[in-house]
């Protein structure tokens, strides 16, 4: 609702960047204190994988939204650097930081599974955060709804259509990120085997976006097939492989390095 949360002479502050950093932050802090608990990974290497996190996280998130919108970016190739505001498209980001922490953890000889099962909660709660930025500047908007709780954008810089009454899909988001969070946490304590806790995440993640993408309104995300997006064929695909990887290794405890 207020995309620039500070504005003083050139200095310009986007309240989309302030909920990304806050979001980092909890989620590093969080990883930091279970890590200490599981004492599987040391304190520097969960630093070290949360800067190669954050780094991997905004060029895939950006990277993805740059080829659904290439059009655009080839007449205005510099606003692609522009990312305080909007475009990101978390699943792109989620892909790119698991290659590149499987190489990392191959690299460094950490359990990978175990690993991504430790910051996999800090991934949704910082997701969780994050999704308020996209509220603040008003990108990721919903289609015009007449629910008592939807919102208008009325600021000039906002990204989403103003002055009409809309789902706000941000706090959609938010709401399912912090619910799949409490039930990572929940079953941290009773998992069977390593790589649950991330493939559960990509589970619930995957249904809730698929759903989600229907009571959204911005039409520049990007789609395969009429009102059937990008984003939708991407959660089918790793909801299809959530339920494979769960399924054969329900019963078992892995280990693989």
């Amino acid at each position: 609702m207020y995309p620039i949360l500070i504005k003083i002479g050139p200095l310009t502050i986007h309240t989309y960047g302030v909920f990304i950093a806050l979001g980092f932050i909890a989620g590093i802090a969080l990883a930091l204190h279970l890590g200490k608990k599981e004492g599987a990974v040391s304190q520097d290497s969960i630093l070290d994988i949360g800067f190669y996190t954050l780094l991997a996280a905004i060029a895939g998130s950006r990277l993805l939204y740059v080829i659904v919108e290439f059009r655009y970016f080839i007449k205005h190739p510099l606003d692609v650097f522009k990312i305080w505001e909007g475009g990101l498209v978390f699943l792109g980001g989620f892909l790119l930081v698991i290659t590149v922490l499987l190489f990392y953890f191959k690299k460094h000889s950490l359990p990978a599974w175990k690993t991504f099962d430790l910051f996999t909660p800090s991934l949704a709660l910082g997701h969780a955060i994050g999704r308020l930025g996209c509220f603040s500047a008003g990108c990721c908007y919903g289609k015009p709804s007449d629910l008592p709780w939807s919102v208008t954008f009325t600021d000039p810089d906002s990204m989403a259509l103003l002055n009409t009454p809309l789902h706000p899909t941000q706090l959609y988001e938010s709401f399912a990120e912090l619910s799949i969070f409490a039930i990572l946490m929940l079953l941290r304590r009773r998992k069977s085997f390593d790589g649950q806790i991330l493939w559960t995440y990509v589970l619930l993640y995957s249904i809730a976006r698929f759903i989600i993408e229907f009571f959204r309104g911005d039409i520049n995300r990007g789609f395969i097939y009429h009102n059937f997006s990008v984003a939708q064929g991407l959660s089918v695909a790793l909801f299809i492989s959530a339920v494979i990887f769960i399924a054969s290794h329900r019963k078992k405890k892995t280990s693989w390095k």
